[in-house]
């Protein structure tokens, strides 16, 4: 079992996202898909993050923006950094995968998707109802039903479950993945570290 806690406010979580699924698949785990509202984790535990946008290191600014595009050269996807409207307010759009979740399970995937795509790709601010109306469109989910949906209490109970839970498993950003529970990676970079542990398991089961 792989747990996978994004928000799909952070590029580096569109490259885990993407990434981690062939990897799933290539291992035949599951992934359990953990929508969470990464501003609240920062609100609680982790101000530093706002500290280093305020004052940011100009060589590692330079160097992270570097990073992210050999990065996302690496996974075949699109990344504007920074994109118009950064931070942006996410917790409409997790709040329509909690509800996917509960209402098309199969619809999950596709609609997050789509939210990273014209987030990071296109530099269109998912804030905005138009802009959510469209990743609706285009992961094929009706567009009212998931604005009605968001706003039951128990889609915004949940996605505050959610973000509580794995601050309490000691996490402390997106993405944040575990392995069997316990086993906990943060980042997509650590994904060669999660192909391993999985080897490791494979290995241990034959």
């Amino acid at each position: 079992m792989i747990e996978f806690f994004f928000d799909c406010s952070s590029p580096w979580t569109y490259l885990a996202f993407h990434n981690i699924q062939p990897l799933a698949k290539e291992f035949d785990a599951e992934i359990a898909w953990r929508p969470i509202l990464v501003g609240g984790i920062f609100n609680t535990i982790n101000p530093s993050v706002y500290a280093s946008r305020e004052t940011p290191v100009p060589a590692k600014a330079r160097y992270m923006k570097k990073d992210l595009g050999d990065w996302a050269r690496s996974a075949g996807l699109t990344i504007k950094m920074p994109p118009s409207v950064f931070p942006v307010n996410s917790v409409k759009a997790m709040r329509g995968c909690i509800w996917l979740q509960r209402e098309q399970p199969g619809r999950m995937v596709p609609f997050a998707r789509a939210v990273f795509e014209i987030y990071w790709g296109e530099d269109r601010d998912i804030s905005k109802d138009e802009v959510l109306t469209e990743v609706c469109t285009r992961s094929g989910v009706d567009p009212a039903r998931l604005f009605a949906g968001i706003n039951e209490q128990a889609i915004k109970d949940q996605l505050k479950i959610n973000t509580d839970e794995v601050m309490a498993r000691g996490g402390f950003g997106s993405p944040t993945i575990y392995l069997d529970k316990t086993d906990m990676y943060f980042g997509n970079d650590r994904l060669p570290l999660i192909r391993e542990a999985l080897q490791r398991r494979k290995a241990s089961a034959v």
